[in-house]
């Protein structure tokens, strides 16, 4: 079992199936994952066999990596499309994320006023309004919700607190049309249980949560690299392609990465 994990706190830049050429900000440690969720599909591995045992980084380790690496891409390329906060785990876990990404967005300006903004997220603290304050700041602020099951989420995601997937899909209807929502579909199993969530028992009650949060667009995709559990597998292209036409028929936009 291969897993990734990052340098911290720049990384990059990559090139991403939905975002194009990202440069991500790593505000976890580069040795371990930070993450609220546990989840069997996670590139990084397992939260248990991933510690992290160095700090996080600060604000301005964080202000003067990405400084430098801008500079260096404005003198020699590439030139990002975004700027995209992920790496090792959940970002808005780190207690400075706020203030950091204020200074993230002002070296954007600085030094390449068209990239976006972006953001890969569980959404698991956007309950707390600094937060939300700070979300407010992304072009793309890719909020995840991979089912409505109780059961599932447990099964796969396996958040490591408190977690009300009811209490969830209020706070994204609250934040809709500025979010963009992130769901994984997949098949295959884990640990002898069935984990595909393509079939209607899962898609219809996630396309009604979707019709409730009304997001500004909805980016679904499946697993593209190796992952922790053996046996997932991914969605089929048809599979996909069904789905997606499914919540554009809702009026809102959708795109599907195989």
């Amino acid at each position: 079992m291969s897993t990734v994990i990052y340098p911290s706190p720049i990384f990059g830049p990559i090139h991403s199936r939905r975002l194009g050429v990202s440069l991500g900000i790593n505000l976890l440690p580069s040795d371990g994952k930070v993450c609220s969720f546990d989840c069997i599909y996670c590139e990084c591995g397992y939260n248990a066999a991933h510690r992290a045992h160095l700090p996080l980084p600060t604000v301005q380790e964080v202000k003067d990596a990405l400084e430098a690496r801008l500079q260096d891409m404005q003198q020699n390329g590439p030139h990002p499309d975004v700027l995209t906060f992920a790496g090792n785990g959940e970002p808005t876990v780190h207690p400075q994320f706020a203030e950091i990404v204020k200074e993230v967005a002002c070296l954007r300006d600085k030094y390449f006023p068209q990239a976006k903004l972006s953001i890969l997220s569980n959404a698991t603290r956007i309950t707390k309004a600094e937060v939300r304050e700070a979300l407010a700041l992304f072009d793309n602020p890719i909020m995840k919700l991979d089912t409505v099951s109780a059961e599932y989420i447990a099964k796969v995601d396996r958040p490591c607190g408190h977690y009300d997937v009811e209490e969830q899909i209020e706070w994204l209807c609250k934040m809709h049309d500025r979010i963009i929502i992130q769901t994984m579909f997949m098949e295959g199993e884990h640990e002898g249980e069935d984990v595909n969530n393509c079939t209607e028992e899962f898609v219809v009650p996630w396309l009604q949560a979707i019709r409730r949060i009304q997001p500004q667009k909805v980016m679904i995709y499946t697993v593209d690299r190796e992952t922790p559990s053996p046996l997932l597998r991914k969605a089929s292209r048809e599979t996909l392609d069904a789905i997606r036409d499914r919540v554009e028929a809702l009026g809102i936009p959708c795109s599907a990465s195989y």
